[in-house]
């Protein structure tokens, strides 16, 4: 069995190939893909080469975590079966291609056990389950009444402040591009200048932007807490002194957990979370190339989507 899958040879050089896939266990199933998302955070740090050294890091390489398919196959007694749609984070059948994260492809074979069942009708939204479990992750103390402060208004920073806004808080989102934060969302966005409050108790960052700590722990509330959600190419660092005054904590949300997805699913099927309005991008997966540069470098663009369906 083989597929067509997106190649990160090397920094800025992409390649649609087929290439071989792993013979599936006895608790794989085969998924035929249907879309896949570009992570804008992740991915455009491993397409630019800047991605931090961590274990199993190099090239070439499969990106991509947000893919959402048809089981074509699966073992018996297992929690999905053939027919289904489900959402797959990732996967590891490319043989010596490494999978970071593996998930641009055709077809892929992963645990049963990793797949999480969505509904069909929600299309190539559900490529933004990912970046959904992600966002709730983050969301840590948010809850009624509160008043926190999100830095960012992407596709994580609009889902960050949907859970809020699900979770009975008022968020304030921070963004400096004008251009995405036009429009009614229910909560303002706003540029850091005209934000006149220093009294948050929680700040979550999901710029990826290492440089604007200080600026942040001077909007704190004594004992705030600032959460560093986005995906950091540059150490963090910060005056101590300033923080030390606020006695302020910070937070480190990990990468998303089963138990994540599993959430965000039941708000998502319950209405509680919509997925509306955050998919801007969508091109057949045979102009790969084209995307993921569009998806780095156009502001306009929150979440490209690649279509796989007439790949066979």
């Amino acid at each position: 069995m083989d597929a067509l899958a997106v190649i990160l040879e090397r920094p800025e050089q992409l390649a649609l190939q087929r290439l071989p896939l792993t013979q599936a266990g006895e608790d794989d199933a085969v998924v035929a893909v249907s879309w896949s998302g570009i992570s804008t955070g992740t991915e455009r740090l491993l397409w630019s080469g800047r991605m931090p050294s961590f274990p199993g890091m190099g090239y070439p390489l499969v990106p991509g975590y947000e893919s959402v398919g048809t089981v074509v196959q699966a073992p018996k007694g297992a929690p999905v079966r053939a027919g289904d749609t489900v959402f797959v984070p990732g996967a590891r059948c490319f043989g010596e291609v490494r999978g970071l994260f593996g998930g641009a492809a055709s077809r892929l074979i992963a645990p049963a056990s990793r797949l999480v069942l969505v509904d069909a009708a929600l299309g190539d939204k559900a490529v933004l389950i990912a970046l959904a479990a992600t966002a709730y992750r983050a969301l840590g103390s948010i809850g009624p009444g509160t008043k926190p402060l999100i830095v960012g208004h992407g596709v994580l920073g609009r889902l960050l402040a949907r859970l809020s806004m699900a979770a009975g808080a008022e968020p304030t989102v921070w963004e400096t591009n004008p251009a995405r934060a036009q429009g009614e969302f229910g909560y303002p966005v706003l540029a850091p200048e005209a934000d006149p409050r220093r009294d948050y108790t929680v700040i979550t960052d999901v710029s990826g932007d290492a440089s604007g700590l200080d600026g942040l722990i001077a909007r704190l509330a004594p004992g705030g807490e600032i959460v560093l959600a986005g995906f950091y190419e540059a150490p963090i660092a910060f005056a101590f002194p300033p923080a030390f005054m606020r006695e302020a904590r910070i937070r480190i949300s990990a990468e998303f957990k089963p138990d994540d997805l599993a959430a965000v699913s039941a708000l998502i099927v319950g209405g509680r979370l919509s997925l509306d309005g955050l998919v801007t991008h969508r091109v057949p997966a045979s102009k790969a190339e084209e995307a993921y540069r569009t998806a780095f470098g156009d502001p306009a663009c929150l979440k490209m989507v690649l279509d796989w369906r007439a790949c066979s």
